[in-house]
């Protein structure tokens, strides 16, 4: 007797049913916020080409903070924004630097936050690039890997539960695990941006960590948008050399990759939905255009579905808030 057709329909006749039915659940555990930290007290900052994003100063993240944890987000990414630059980037790894405080300052409010540490230099260096510099302009990656190692111990050491290196500098991984490995942090993830791309999606995260390079730019060591296989070897590579976590960067444009990785890696993979994604949501729906609330979960959605375990969004907050409210048609 042939099987009765289904009548596909039913499954999404209403809420209860279609809200049971689903295939991808977008938990606020998935979600991680990233959060940037000043110099100064009583500071918040409103970043203009990303509205509802700020830079705070230590005193006003902690209260940022408390508020986010009501609403269930357990997880942040740290950027900070020092108070001077120099060659070295010596504000990346001082003790008294401002991820150090803010490391610090944290941990005391709130033992039980997942705090990941983004590692750069391009916000701690006067001329905006994720290094040194050679007298060419080009980028020194070893010199670059010594100034890495001591940046990850100090994180380490202020409370960072997880170490991000975003500069895409050959070798990274591998020197810091060497390092913490050395200095006793060996249950220190290190969760590496791993397929990070050179993309225009950048532009309003460059205001908010004031980054933009001064000069030229840095797609002599940020993938090129056109390559899938290449980051498919960079992520075999930071997994090789010690990665517990890897990234795609941005996530929008690359949800191809982030698929190509979690079937190739079986390994945790997070996604960044970066900037300029979160600023054209924005953007269309201050205009009226779209509905903000149906595009981010669409966005977000899209994101967990292509295969992120994690999930780097500016829209945690929002979404989270929206959640709340009822389910529209």
């Amino acid at each position: 007797m042939p099987f009765p057709a289904v009548r596909l329909r039913r499954l999404r006749i209403n809420p209860l049913i279609r809200n049971r039915l689903a295939e991808t659940e977008l938990e606020a555990r998935r979600l991680i916020v990233p959060l940037f930290v000043r110099s100064g007290a009583g500071l918040r900052v409103a970043i203009e080409s990303m509205p509802g994003q700020f830079q705070f100063s230590v005193d006003t993240l902690v209260t940022e903070t408390r508020s986010l944890l009501r609403r269930g987000i357990r997880s942040a990414l740290l950027f900070g924004i020092p108070s001077h630059k120099d060659l070295r980037g010596t504000q990346a790894y001082a003790p008294g630097g401002i991820v150090q405080q803010a490391l610090k300052a944290l941990k005391r409010e709130f033992p039980d936050l997942l705090i990941i540490t983004d590692l750069c230099f391009c916000e701690y260096m006067p001329h905006g690039h994720c290094g040194i510099l050679k007298k060419s302009g080009r980028l020194d990656n070893d010199a670059t890997l010594a100034l890495i190692a001591k940046t990850a111990v100090a994180q380490a050491r202020a409370g960072a539960d997880v170490i991000a290196p975003s500069g895409m500098i050959d070798g990274m991984v591998r020197t810091i695990r060497r390092a913490l490995d050395q200095n006793g942090f060996q249950n220190r993830l290190i969760m590496s941006y791993a397929a990070k791309y050179a993309s225009a999606f950048y532009g309003p995260f460059r205001e908010a960590a004031q980054c933009a390079p001064r000069f030229g730019d840095r797609r002599a060591y940020q993938m090129a948008p056109e390559n899938a296989e290449e980051a498919l070897r960079e992520v075999r590579l930071d997994l090789e050399e010690g990665a517990d976590i890897v990234m795609v960067k941005p996530a929008l444009a690359y949800l191809d990759i982030i698929r190509r990785v979690k079937e190739l890696t079986h390994a945790p993979v997070a996604a960044y939905n970066v900037s300029g994604e979160y600023a054209m949501v924005k953007a269309v729906a201050q205009k009226g255009w779209m509905q903000e609330k149906a595009l981010v979960r669409e966005i977000l959605t899209g994101i967990r579905r292509a295969g992120a375990d994690w999930i780097i969004t500016y829209h945690a907050k929002d979404w989270l808030d929206e959640r709340k409210k009822p389910d529209e048609a």
